[in-house]
């Protein structure tokens, strides 16, 4: 057995990797998040399994698993690193500037909308801090997946998650070039649009979004038809502008092309404004270094331009 007296910095690093390892049930998905190669992760968990003297994970050519004694492992550790993890964070309460690494799941909306924005000024206001971001449409268990916080549209928030405002109200819109609104007569209503060629989103789930739309409190929602379906807000926007179809997004993402007559806003009358997208992240932990100062860097230039 390994003496606790005894954890040299590799035994953590190899227990760290284990974790990894359990969390993800892959070791390419494992070694691409600790940032190594899949042989030195493999190496890794040998190493510490040797050291034990006990299996900790049941490998075949196509499945990961733990081993009874793996899981019981897994969990304690879970326990241990988000005590160190806070521990580290009470301590960085103490600086006059904080100093670590942000961990952030984003959605393709909130990069382009508030990260692409405001990463910028916070990395120039709190130059000690680096920030890690994946960007992808799923929904995830952040805390699962070791994320210090994530963004999201509200309504799609976990009611145990403490939920940060951090955009106003979004306008959703539905778009076309002016060359291919030239070429077919512009829908009146929500339903004319089985009558085009539309751009079909699909979303994080796996399913095709259904367009919604509102007008004076009435409310409709379409299977719009397609050739091609997406599942990025910026390629339904460049095929939109190629003459492809009718798109549909966020107004804001749009707004560029908007402004320069590169696209047109269809439907104008039934464009619904739903929840704003949120900040969230765990409240029954420690808030990490650098966040809540990444936070107000949002809301105080929020608050200065825009009422939420």
């Amino acid at each position: 057995m390994l003496p606790i007296s005894k954890i040299s910095r590799a035994d953590l690093a190899d227990l760290n990797s284990f974790l990894m390892v359990y969390r993800f049930c892959n070791f390419t998905q494992a070694a691409k998040e600790l940032g190594v190669t899949t042989s030195a992760l493999s190496h890794s968990i040998r190493n510490l399994e040797s050291r034990l003297g006990v299996r900790l994970l049941n490998r075949t050519s196509r499945t990961v698993s733990p081993t009874d004694a793996g899981i019981s492992l897994a969990k304690r550790l879970e326990i241990g690193f988000s005590e160190i993890g806070d521990a580290l964070a009470e301590v960085n309460r103490h600086r006059e500037r904080p100093v670590g690494r942000l961990r952030l799941n984003v959605l393709q909306d909130g990069a382009r909308l508030v990260i692409a924005k405001y990463l910028p000024m916070y990395l120039h206001k709190y130059p000690e801090m680096s920030v890690e971001i994946s960007v992808e449409d799923k929904m995830v268990d952040i805390v699962a997946a070791g994320f210090d916080a994530g963004f999201r549209f509200g309504g799609t928030i976990p009611a145990d998650l403490v939920a940060v405002k951090v955009t106003p109200p979004l306008k959703w819109v539905t778009v076309a070039s002016p060359a291919y609104l030239y070429r077919h007569t512009a829908p009146r209503e929500p339903e004319d649009l089985n009558n085009h060629n539309c751009i079909q989103m699909r979303t994080g789930q796996g399913i095709i979004y259904r367009w919604e739309f509102e007008k004076a409190g009435e409310q409709r929602a379409v299977d719009v038809p397609g050739k091609v379906c997406v599942n990025d807000t910026s390629l339904v926007l460049e095929l939109a502008l190629a003459g492809v179809g009718i798109g549909y997004c966020l107004e804001m993402r749009a707004a560029t092309f908007l402004a320069s007559g590169q696209l047109r806003e269809v439907l104008p009358d039934w464009a619904p404004t739903e929840p704003p997208m949120y900040l969230y992240y765990p409240g029954h932990r420690s808030i990490p270094p650098g966040l809540k100062e990444f936070i107000e860097v949002i809301r105080g230039d929020i608050e200065g331009n825009i009422q939420l």
